[in-house]
């Protein structure tokens, strides 16, 4: 079945339900390709426990407050609701449990996009919003392959009482790392590897929450290119409890061991130890394997983009990277600037404004 439209919006999480708002307000209606089964993204899929680490007001999406307490910091579950709740606010044609397998030139200075059951969309415009959830980057150490205890990436962790009474090594310095590694140690014996010291940021300074100033210093809107020189590595947001139970000991922290033989792990200095579990929180990577056949990435699986901009195909964009544009560029409180500034021109693009001036 072809069917054809002006834009295809690949992902309806808070990146493409926001392509699909945005494109609304410039005349366009989308046609939004979701690969689960509701208009959520991958909130419903990170482990039980995940709160945001940004409170209610600044969560929040333009168009639809974030419900309750400004102050409270919302569950996975709430988030999960409310970009349904935002979905419905839209109108918008999306079409879930409609996974995209690839993306084509169509000869015509379009796109063919194939989703599953052999449907597919000719579209002028294409909005890559799939966020990186489904890519988890796990690192390759040696005699990994060997390892006959667990091994598994934080996006396929879910409640810390599956590893009750196990020892656990929890790899990474990240916000998700810390979490996780907390609270499975509440029920396992559990060490923090990772590659350098865990850094701490407060989450309140001067009675205000962490994102109150990120948003008004303006530290929110700064550039990749100056993001490098200001943040060094991973930071994690603390109220304290984190910091305490490292140096009280509840939660350890080692140098990042460096092979695996077996059941056990080898340490740096040597040793060698038994572990039931490792889990990597080793983030993620753009998941757009469905452009590989446009020639949209690099030879690492990037996608080669200005600010969000394809630079490889007018009309294609993307929503959602890490540091698109600015520290906020993939939040819930600042996608919103992203969408504006790639789909101001595919909305140009799309109304073949070249031929407006004789090109």
């Amino acid at each position: 079945m072809t069917s054809v439209t002006d834009v295809v919006v690949i992902g309806a999480g808070q990146s493409g339900l926001t392509a699909a708002r945005t494109l609304q307000a410039h005349g366009i209606r989308p046609v939004v390709l979701e690969a689960g089964p509701e208009p959520a993204g991958s909130w419903p899929l990170y482990y039980d426990s995940l709160t945001l680490f940004s409170p209610a007001r600044y969560s929040t999406m333009p168009g639809l407050d974030f419900p309750g307490d400004p102050g409270h910091y919302p569950h996975r579950d709430e988030v999960a609701s409310y970009l349904r709740r935002y979905a419905d606010s839209l109108g918008a044609d999306i079409r879930t449990s409609t996974p995209v397998t690839a993306v084509e030139a169509d000869g015509q200075a379009g796109f063919v996009v194939r989703a599953g059951a052999g449907q597919s969309f000719h579209a002028a415009g294409v909005v890559a919003a799939t966020g990186s959830f489904g890519n988890p980057y796990l690192p390759d150490l040696p005699d990994q392959e060997r390892f006959t205890g667990r091994l598994l990436h934080v996006a396929g962790y879910r409640r810390p009482h599956q590893h009750a009474g196990e020892r656990v090594i929890v790899v990474g310095a990240g916000n998700s790392a810390v979490q996780v590694g907390y609270e499975l140690a509440q029920v396992a014996t559990v060490t923090l590897a990772t590659r350098h010291p865990v850094t701490f940021h407060p989450q309140c300074r001067g009675g205000q929450d962490l994102h109150h100033w990120l948003v008004t210093s303006g530290f929110d809107l700064l550039p990749p290119e100056w993001l490098r020189h200001y943040l060094g590595g991973r930071w994690v947001v603390d109220t304290g409890k984190y910091r305490h139970a490292l140096q009280t000991g509840q939660l350890d922290r080692r140098p990042m061991f460096t092979a695996f033989d077996a059941d056990r792990v080898v340490w740096p200095d040597g040793t060698w130890e038994k572990v039931d579990t490792v889990v990597f929180a080793t983030g993620y990577r753009p998941d757009l394997d469905y452009l590989n056949p446009l020639g949209a990435l690099d030879g690492g699986g990037m996608p080669v983009h200005a600010g969000g901009i394809s630079a490889t195909h007018p009309g294609l964009v993307y929503l959602g990277l890490e540091f698109q544009r600015s520290f906020s560029s993939n939040t819930l409180r600042g996608v919103h600037r992203d969408a504006e500034h790639v789909i101001t021109p595919l909305a140009a693009h799309v109304r073949n404004a070249p031929a407006a001036v004789g090109l």
